[in-house]
């Protein structure tokens, strides 16, 4: 069996890939129940992490020797079956292409490649690694648990560094993270110091906080070699499990890769290997020197020279190293298992066949018909190894990986620790897959914050999201919600209004419930305008008894005594009718207080009207002969106000019969309250009402006009000229006033109306005669009037 682990002897992790093998050969070897009577060997290669080396290590596997020969094989006794390798993607495609020519089952132990999995392209290739297709979503959960919207990506330019950037960024683009940059490292150049040097400095200098680093066991060390130059960046760096950052150069520059999170692979317990790492000694040889003297250096002997800070004799165990140097590694786990699955597959291979020759011969005549049969057990090969776990070579039965949460810390002095900080499960429920102890977390050593990610401040409650043009969208301007509406969570992108019975906040970050409100007679309006009302109804029913008391006089003679009762009579009730307007709305109060109002002036503007008509025909038609003599009847009053005031009842009978008034809620005039009042129902009835009143003052203001010259001292054409006018000046005004105000002040500009107008009417008419009857009353006879200049017109 050929093993080409050992990428650089300077690090570690690979010292423990190169031993790996050993414990596990010697497992197996020292297992009777496989491969009985058989002794199992490896070749070890250097592959140098280099594309170039890999093919001449698989030549030199090939032919055996240093002299490469194509298609010969140049060993004796040695016969390989099988090839584990490479740690990458990239390495093991070269291998892959080379190998697959001379049937060669070929095991990767590196990250799990979606791509190696044709097996039309690849198929002697069979890799180790357990599935990674939900490593995006892990990294995503860990961006949102910590609010980072703002990140950078790093990945490896190949179809698999395609492919992890096409699920992170729709995983990133569904929970509202935003990629600063994307950086394509390409696997031809990272070891060139020239195209390194570009990429490097572009992702160390970046404003990005938060990158993501998506590569292979090795290239997160191309980021601090020790000719790149110290540079404090204050990041955090996510690096996938691939990313491998226990490297020496990381002592130089401890400090640029202080906050880093490493998804690993969520490994259990090994402790027999354990156990056989920390008895090694590590051999003394010219390759291997500097990773014997590395971990016996103390930070304080800086002075002693080289030959005194190591033992030859030391083992592993005393190393000054952290836990997570000595635990197997996953690689280390994956190089494990594949050597188990070869032997078990072969094992499974020997116990089936039926000739009964020496494994000798048959490896010396059917050498290739082995390797070809092998592959037809490998790919069902399963087997539980020694801690327990299930193993399936058939990727497409392999379970999900599972990640632990590491966070790695520099110290002072070169020194560094790993701590486990949370794991995610993808196969666990989704309430229980992420788990993370952000209090654990060692950020930097200049505090103990969680660092900031973000492209623009979150926009606190009672402001909105703007985004910017031509920017992502984690890039926005804030602003304050508009009049009326709320934000009440961070970084809300529309504000909403507050329901109809709540209003917003001063800080417009919640909707606080708005108070019913109506005209209420105990509030100081309601209070004023009842008084008004029942002051002026008294008022009238004053003036009514005096014209009642002082009937016999000639001033209330001469002005149809009953149709001053009744326009007295309508007077007062047009004051008290503006009660109906005060008060919580009912469905009672809302159908009465326009009728009610419309009804009783109309009455009053008939009386008016017949007052000025019978003025009128008493001067224009007394002559001999004239044909209107026939209107001086004295039911003539009664039947136009009788007429005028049935066709204003008819008029609000189809209002009530069609669309009645209605009590309703006003949500919208005023921010604060809901104001309780009544819908008119229908607009043009209402406007139909108050137009039929208008003509009626019209016609009155334009008889009285025309009669206001005529002769007699008991004319009062003028009174009611003056009158009209009031009170249509009042309406006009009503008109525009009324359609420009909402809520109360709708109802209280009615009610002025109403009492204004009223008022004016009954100032302008009857104040004047109860000036005459009550302070000249000597003056109150026939002779007395007409010499009067009080009374004359």
């Amino acid at each position: 069996m050929t093993f080409p682990p050992l990428l650089t002897s300077y690090l570690f992790k690979n010292y423990q890939q190169h031993i790996t093998p050993l414990f596990t050969v010697n497992e197996i070897n020292g297992d009777p129940n496989l491969l009985p009577n058989i002794s199992l060997g490896i070749h070890l290669y250097n592959t140098y992490s280099n594309e170039e080396r890999i093919l001449e290590s698989s030549l030199e596997l090939l032919s055996g020797l240093e002299q490469f020969i194509p298609n010969y094989n140049c060993r004796e006794q040695e016969k390989i079956v099988a090839v584990i390798g490479g740690a990458t993607s990239a390495l093991s495609l070269q291998m892959g292409t080379l190998l697959d020519l001379y049937h060669f089952p070929q095991i990767s132990y590196g990250p799990f490649d979606p791509a190696l999995t044709d097996k039309v392209q690849f198929p002697s290739l069979y890799q180790m690694a357990p599935r990674e297709s939900s490593l995006h979503r892990g990294i995503v959960r860990l961006l949102v648990y910590f609010q980072w919207n703002w990140i950078g990506l790093v990945v490896f330019d190949d179809m698999r560094g395609e492919e992890f950037l096409r699920k992170v960024s729709e995983e990133m683009s569904k929970n509202r993270v935003c990629v600063s940059f994307t950086e394509k490292i390409p696997i031809s150049g990272r070891r060139n110091k020239e195209s390194s040097e570009a990429f490097r400095f572009r992702i160390l200098l970046s404003e990005v906080k938060v990158i993501v680093i998506h590569t292979d066991t090795d290239s997160l060390i191309i980021l601090a070699t020790p000719d790149t130059p110290f540079i404090p960046t204050k990041k955090v760096w996510i690096v996938t499990s691939n990313s491998d950052i226990a490297v020496r150069p990381f002592y130089h520059y401890g400090y640029t890769f202080h906050a880093n999170l490493f998804f690993s692979h969520l490994m259990r317990e090994f402790p027999l290997f354990d156990t056989f790492l920390r008895g090694l000694k590590p051999p003394q040889t010219s390759h291997n020197s500097e990773l014997s003297a590395m971990p016996f250096k103390c930070s304080g002997q800086s002075e002693i020279p080289d030959q005194e800070l190591y033992s030859p004799n030391a083992s592993l165990k005393d190393l000054p190293r952290n836990p997570h140097q000595i635990t197997m590694s996953s690689l280390s786990y994956n190089i494990y298992n594949a050597i188990y699955a070869v032997t078990w597959a072969f094992h499974e291979m020997l116990m089936r066949k039926s000739e009964k020759r020496s494994m000798r011969d048959e490896e010396s005549k059917k050498i290739n018909q082995k390797k070809k049969k092998l592959h037809s057990f490998l790919k069902n090969t399963q087997f539980k190894n020694k801690i327990g776990d299930q193993i399936f070579v058939d990727e497409n039965r392999r379970s999900e990986t599972q990640y632990a949460i590491m966070n790695y810390v520099h110290f002072p002095k070169q020194s560094d620790l790993l701590k486990y900080v949370g794991d995610f499960i993808p196969e666990a429920p989704l309430s229980q897959e992420f788990t993370i102890c952000a209090d654990a977390i060692t950020w930097d050593q200049w505090g103990s914050k969680v660092p900031s990610a973000i492209c623009s401040d979150r926009c606190h409650a009672g402001f909105r999201k703007y985004l910017l043009e031509g920017k992502a969208t984690c890039c926005f301007n804030c602003f304050p919600c508009p009049e009326g509406e709320i934000s009440s969570q961070m970084d809300a992108e529309q504000c909403k209004k507050c329901p109809e019975d709540e209003y917003p906040n001063e800080q417009r970050d919640r909707c606080l419930p708005k108070t019913v409100t109506f005209l209420d007679m105990k509030e100081t309006w309601g209070k004023a305008l009842t008084f008004v009302a029942v002051s002026f109804s008294l008022l009238t029913v004053l003036v009514l008894w005096v014209f009642v008391k002082f009937k016999d006089t000639p001033v209330v003679k001469a002005n149809n005594c009953n149709l001053s009762y009744m326009l007295l009579i309508s007077l007062s009730f047009c004051f008290l009718c503006s009660l109906l307007f005060i008060g919580r709305p009912t469905t009672a109060s809302c159908l009465l207080r326009q009728t009610v109002f419309a009804v009783v002036f109309t009455v009053v503007i008939s009386s008016i009207l017949a007052k000025t008509i019978i003025v009128v025909l008493a001067f224009r038609v007394t002559g001999p002969g004239s044909r209107m003599r026939m209107f001086l009847h004295s039911r003539m009053p009664y039947y136009v106000v009788l007429i005028c005031s049935g066709i204003q009842v008819l008029f609000c009978a189809i209002w009530l019969g069609t669309y009645p008034p209605f009590p309703e809620t006003d949500t919208l005039s005023e921010s604060r309250h809901i104001i309780l009042t009544c819908n008119e129902g229908s607009a043009f009835a209402f406007y139909c009402v108050l137009g039929y009143m208008g003509f009626l003052a019209l016609g009155s203001f334009t008889i009285a006009f025309l009669a206001r010259n005529l002769p007699d001292a008991f004319n009062e054409a003028k009174f009611i000229t003056f009158s009209m006018l009031v009170f249509c000046s009042i309406w006009i005004s009503f008109l525009p006033t009324y359609q420009s105000t909402k809520g109360k002040a709708m109802v209280i500009v009615e009610i002025f109306s109403i009492l204004a107008s009223s008022a004016g009417l009954l100032g302008c008419i009857f104040i004047p005669k109860c000036y005459g009857i009550l302070l000249t009353s000597v003056k109150n006879t026939p002779k007395q009037i007409k010499k009067s200049s009080f009374f004359k017109m």
